[in-house]
């Protein structure tokens, strides 16, 4: 048997093609795995990717209890077909959503009702389009209310509904595919290089470094306060490893940390599950070791959504940085929207010396962008707290659906 030296548990992969450069047991359709007296039976759901395995739970009276779906099948959702094309040359979203159609009424759909559902995300994963914050349901209630196991949808139906509204999969999909095959550091290892404490004479160092990056995990509202210059807001509590992985392009990354104390475990594990093995440090002390040195800080200026309705009296610039289908379900009338997601290319085109109010959802991504911006030189940019929910609620704005130039023909 074959077993990974951390844990002494086997490395099991689905069937598969690749050759990793470790051992690992390449299962078969159907192949059994006994826990005590517990069986895991793999199931081979191609779809999200080619490998793709649900695991059937038969318990210790030798009924099928709960199966574990990792990508295939979520709550309120199915795993998306565009990842793998980045990988695997000659293979389309449209071929893997065929595949997904195939395993889900041939594999998933003929299993009982009052099988459990476990998958392996929920809410905020980028696996899905619409993912459920609920994390666990019967088989029965995923069949009446799961658009994709709707029993009268064609097969073509399915591949147009499971391939349309993909926006692009954030950079790290495809290299973490990469690191599943290579292989990487030790857990052990990379939390021991990552929460090493760096005094402040020692990080300010490192931040003089052009392949640096200072990564602050608090709260936004503290960081829009003060921060180290050059740092990047994204707070470890909202959807981290999401935005670590799209905003952060290269998976090699030197990572120092500005982190809320005794929390540096936390986030250099949470870099560590999406690829991000090379944090490198963190502020001792945090942010009042850096104030109390008498070192530089900066500050995004940030207001109330009351503030902000009296100024948006005037003609104002509003940036609205929620997802595009955010934006074109309901937004602020003359709102420029500019997704977080595509900061990077789109930012270009905004003159720096130009004053805009910055608004997300709630508060958490408009943080992560003025950070960005401020860091390229527009320091005019003022956040909106509580976004567009608080915008919303004070009925102080006048707000519009996106409407599309046909409709109206």
């Amino acid at each position: 048997m074959i077993y990974l030296k951390k844990t002494g548990a086997p490395i099991v992969y689905g069937p598969t093609e690749m050759k990793t450069r470790f051992e690992a047991i390449i299962a078969a359709d159907g192949d059994v795995f006994h826990i005590g007296n517990i069986q895991l039976k793999l199931i081979h759901t191609p779809g999200h990717t080619m490998e793709s395995s649900c695991y059937l739970l038969t318990n210790e009276e030798g009924k099928e209890e709960a199966i574990f779906t990792g990508d295939t099948l979520f709550i309120g959702d199915v795993g998306r077909p565009d990842l793998a094309q980045h990988v695997v040359e000659g293979l389309t979203e449209e071929k893997l959503a065929g595949h997904m159609f195939d395993s889900l009424r041939n594999k998933i759909m003929p299993l009982g009702d009052d099988l459990i559902v476990y998958p392996a995300h929920g809410a905020g994963s980028a696996c899905g389009k619409n993912l459920s914050s609920e994390t666990s349901d019967t088989l029965g209630n995923q069949k009446k209310t799961n658009y994709a196991l709707n029993p009268e949808m064609s097969k073509e139906a399915f591949i147009k509904e499971l391939t349309t509204g993909l926006v692009s999969p954030p950079g790290y999909f495809p290299k973490n595919v990469m690191l599943n095959i290579q292989g990487y550091d030790e857990i052990d290892d990379v939390l021991k290089k990552g929460t090493k404490a760096l005094s402040v004479e020692e990080f300010e160092v490192l931040t003089e470094e052009d392949d640096i990056m200072i990564l602050d995990t608090r709260a936004p509202e503290d960081f829009a306060q003060r921060f180290i210059p050059n740092a990047i807001s994204i707070g470890i509590d909202g959807n981290f490893a999401v935005w670590v992985g799209t905003l952060v392009t290269d998976i090699n990354q030197k990572i120092i940390l500005v982190v809320d104390e005794g929390r540096e475990n936390e986030v250099v594990t949470r870099l560590a599950r999406v690829g991000y093995d090379n944090a490198i440090g963190y502020l001792e002390g945090g942010m009042d070791s850096w104030i109390t040195s008498g070192k530089t800080v900066a500050s995004i200026s940030s207001i109330s959504t009351q503030e902000f309705a009296k100024r948006a009296q005037e003609n104002v610039n509003i940036l609205d940085v929620r997802k595009e289908s955010e934006y074109m379900s309901e937004h602020i009338v003359d709102a420029e929207n500019m997704p977080l997601d595509f900061v990077y290319n789109n930012s270009q085109s905004l003159p720096q010396q130009d004053p805009y109010y910055v608004h997300c959802a709630g508060g958490y991504r408009s943080m992560i962008f003025a950070s960005i911006l401020h860091q390229k030189g527009y320091h005019n940019l003022i956040n909106v707290e509580g976004g567009f929910d608080a915008i919303k609620a004070s009925g102080d704005f006048e707000l519009t659906e996106y409407v599309c130039p046909t409709t109206m023909l």
